[in-house]
């Protein structure tokens, strides 16, 4: 199956063609205008992702060596994410599914995360423990199975991305901030300050408010040279803290749950410190470990189209007035009224869907 998928759920615009679960051809544009800003501008958003969907779908097409008539599905971002962003995707996608007459899917972002790391070609064992964390998201789902899902944690404030981004921008760095904290800390020295281990209990949800006031605080006590000269020393000690909230919450989760793998995907996932400890909490509980490869981090139409794919291979479609969901738990694709489909894919249907599109 050759379907094309579209992605728009924040600030980044991308669109994907896939045949039978490989890639043949993929454009994504992070909209760079947000830095002045220091964050994701909805209307400016919105407005990026207009002029420039197009351009992106016919590169796409030029890269994989196809055309429009040969995809026979279409899938897009229905949400969670910004309104109006999201509103672009989908519908751009709705009007090529109308106008060929092809099945359509209305698919979750979080959902492509959960399976990105599936686009390297290994397939992930059931049950698992996933990790998403990005700027806008950070939760540990239980994936009992593709389609059924169990979210046992998630941020009661700010995501783990989010208070990477503020606190680069308190030390002066451009957003988004995420992988040049991961860089200069890696220069740093961590026990110069220790920042606060925040909600360290048996509890399964994650804070990153009250670190991001930590290095507030931290910060207004120094002189601006103090600051500059320990700015390294200070962001490692931030990452240490803010990690190790990551890899308390893979502990429990395993303890509990005993799933058979563990999975870190979303924006976050590509930082390095993050993947040495979780390699090293897989190892020690005798788990594999996946993660996308890096360039399928952040948001991409390649995941999204790897999920929609699977379902049209399973007889999912979505009707072409399926509407944006800015908030849409994972949970909720197993609820009847969700706008994918009332059928929940089993695992053998699933290894059937993997097994006939790696032949």
């Amino acid at each position: 199956m050759r379907v094309l998928a579209f992605e728009s759920s924040c600030d980044e615009t991308s669109v994907a063609v896939l045949a039978d679960g490989v890639l043949r051809g993929h454009v994504t544009r992070t909209q760079t205008l947000h830095q002045a800003f220091g964050g994701v501008v909805p209307e400016l958003a919105s407005r990026s992702h207009l002029e420039q969907i197009l351009r992106l779908t016919r590169q796409a097409l030029t890269d994989a060596k196809d055309s429009l008539e040969q995809m026979e599905g279409v899938c897009a971002t229905a949400g969670p994410g910004l309104v109006g962003a999201l509103l672009i995707g989908l519908n751009f996608g709705k009007g090529i599914a109308l106008s060929l007459g092809l099945p359509f899917v209305a698919a979750h972002h979080l959902e492509g995360h959960v399976w990105s790391a599936e686009l390297n070609g290994e397939k992930i064992p059931t049950p698992f423990l996933a990790l998403l964390v990005s700027g806008g998201h950070t939760q540990l789902v239980l994936v009992e199975a593709f389609g059924h899902y169990r979210l046992l944690g998630s941020t009661r404030d700010d995501a783990v991305g989010e208070a990477y981004d503020k606190v680069g921008k308190l030390l002066g760095l451009s957003f988004p901030a995420g992988a040049a904290i991961d860089q200069i800390a890696a220069e740093g020295n961590p026990s110069y300050h220790r920042f606060p281990q925040l909600m360290m209990g048996e509890d399964l949800d994650f804070s990153y408010s009250g670190l991001k006031t930590a290095v507030l605080r931290q910060v207004q006590k120094l002189e601006p040279s103090e600051v500059q000269a320990h700015r390294a020393d200070l962001l490692a000690a931030f990452q240490e803290s803010a990690i190790a909230l990551l890899t308390a919450r893979l502990r429990t989760g395993i303890e509990r749950f005993h799933p058979r793998a563990l999975v870190i995907a979303g924006g976050v996932a590509a930082n390095s410190i993050l993947r040495k400890m979780a390699r090293d909490i897989g190892r020690t509980s005798s788990l594999p470990t996946f993660f996308p490869d890096s360039s399928l981090c952040l948001d991409n139409a390649a995941m999204i189209g790897y999920i929609g794919e699977k379902r049209l291979a399973a007889g999912q479609r979505s009707p072409l007035d399926a509407p944006v969901k800015p908030r849409w738990s994972l949970e909720e694709l197993r609820e009847p009224e969700n706008s994918i489909s009332q059928k929940v894919i089993s695992q053998t249907e699933y290894n059937d869907c993997t097994a006939t599109s790696q032949s």
